[in-house]
């Protein structure tokens, strides 16, 4: 049985891939990896969060372009809170460095979280995700949503986000872009949860492992984090993409 639902959720993963490439393989993605995060269509009224990302970029091939990702580091620190039942807000400070600079903050980005559906209230779940942010440097700003997907099959969790994206700024052609992020995973226990990702855009294309859980602090504290390393598909790609999530709520 749970290898059938496991075939059933990559059918679902590979069939929207293969969409999203058919349809989209046009688009420009704004520079850097969309390597990131897979976000699932709940909010929970009352909950604060502080969040901390961090993403590590390994390449080793020799043209320019994999030596400039090679040890590339990416962070993002981010306070949140629910504005009620439906939203959440949350801002994010932006952090990256590489072999040719030392860290520094380059960004700011503020995001909202819409719960379209009731939780079990139909066989999907629906959210929406809205982003802003501006990163200094290039004088760059972008606008994006994402369409937020999950369904659960007893144990099995498929989620998928579906974003477009404009981007405009000095440096670039203003354009819009695509692109897709996907989870599957499996309720182990709380504490434990296998989970495969797929990312997918015009410059980004990975698929790997992820582990995911939580802790219970008590009194509505608790610790989520995520831990997983993407493989590229392509030579845009760095080779490997280490990602750590953790999130305290409270």
């Amino acid at each position: 049985m749970h290898l059938i639902r496991l075939k059933k959720l990559w059918q679902l993963f590979l069939g929207v891939f293969l969409i999203h490439v058919g349809l989209f393989n046009s688009s420009a993605f704004a520079d850097g990896s969309f390597i990131d995060k897979v976000y699932h269509p709940y909010v929970q009224p009352h909950e604060r969060e502080i969040e901390l990302r961090w993403n590590i970029q390994q390449d080793s091939a020799n043209d320019d372009d994999a030596r400039l990702r090679d040890n590339a580091q990416s962070y993002r620190l981010a306070y949140g809170q629910s504005i009620n039942e439906r939203w959440f807000s949350e801002v994010y400070l932006v952090g990256k460095n590489n072999r040719q600079q030392d860290f520094k903050v380059s960004a700011v980005e503020l995001e909202a979280l819409w719960q379209l559906t009731e939780q079990g209230e139909y066989q999907q779940d629906w959210g929406m995700l809205f982003e802003v942010e501006h990163e200094w440097d290039n004088n760059v700003s972008e606008v994006s949503s994402a369409l937020l997907i999950e369904q659960q099959w007893q144990k099995w969790v498929a989620t998928i986000n579906l974003y477009l994206i404009y981007e405009w700024g000095n440096s670039i052609n203003d354009e819009f872009e695509t692109a897709l992020a996907a989870q599957g995973k499996y309720r182990y226990s709380r504490h434990l949860e296998p989970a495969i990702e797929l990312y997918s855009s015009d410059n980004s294309k990975g698929i790997g492992p992820v582990l995911l859980g939580d802790f219970k602090l008590g009194n509505r504290q608790r610790i989520r984090w995520e831990a997983g390393v993407i493989l590229g598909l392509d030579d845009k790609t760095a080779e490997q993409t280490y990602k750590f999530i953790v999130e305290y709520e409270f």
